[in-house]
C-alpha cells in the first residue's frame, strides 16, 4: 500500500510540473492563474499522499499551510491583474495614479 501511495504522489507531482510549464508559457493571464492553483491543489495532494504513505502526522500540518498560501496567492493575484484603479473604485476613491483630466464617477473634473 506504501508503495501505491508513494506512486500517487509521484504522479501528482509529475502534473504539477506540468503545470509549472503552463505558467511559465501561459497564453493569457487565466491560464496562468489556473496552473497556479494547480501548483497548490496538486502540492496538498501529494503532502497529503506522502503523509499517509509514511505515517507522518506533521505532513498534514505542512499541507494545511499550503492550502492556506494557494489561497492567498491567487487573491494576490487576481487582485494585481485588477490594478490599482479597481480596489480604489471599490473603495469609492480616486486612484492616486488615476488620469488627473478624467473625471470621476460624481462628473467632477480636474481642479
Amino acid at each position: 500500500m506504501t508503495e501505491f501511495l508513494l506512486g500517487a504522489a509521484v504522479f501528482v507531482l509529475a502534473t504539477v510540473a506540468l503545470g509549472l510549464v503552463r505558467i511559465l508559457r501561459g497564453p493569457s493571464d487565466a491560464d496562468r492563474l489556473l496552473a497556479a492553483q494547480l501548483l497548490g491543489t496538486g502540492g496538498v495532494a501529494a503532502l497529503l499522499l506522502f503523509g499517509v504513505a509514511t505515517s507522518e502526522a506533521a505532513v498534514g500540518d505542512l499541507a494545511l499551510v499550503l492550502t492556506l498560501l494557494a489561497a492567498f496567492a491567487s487573491v494576490g493575484f487576481v487582485t494585481g491583474l485588477a490594478g490599482p484603479d479597481a480596489a480604489a473604485e471599490g473603495r469609492g476613491e480616486r486612484a492616486a495614479s488615476a488620469d488627473p483630466d478624467r473625471p470621476d464617477k460624481a462628473g467632477r473634473g480636474p481642479g
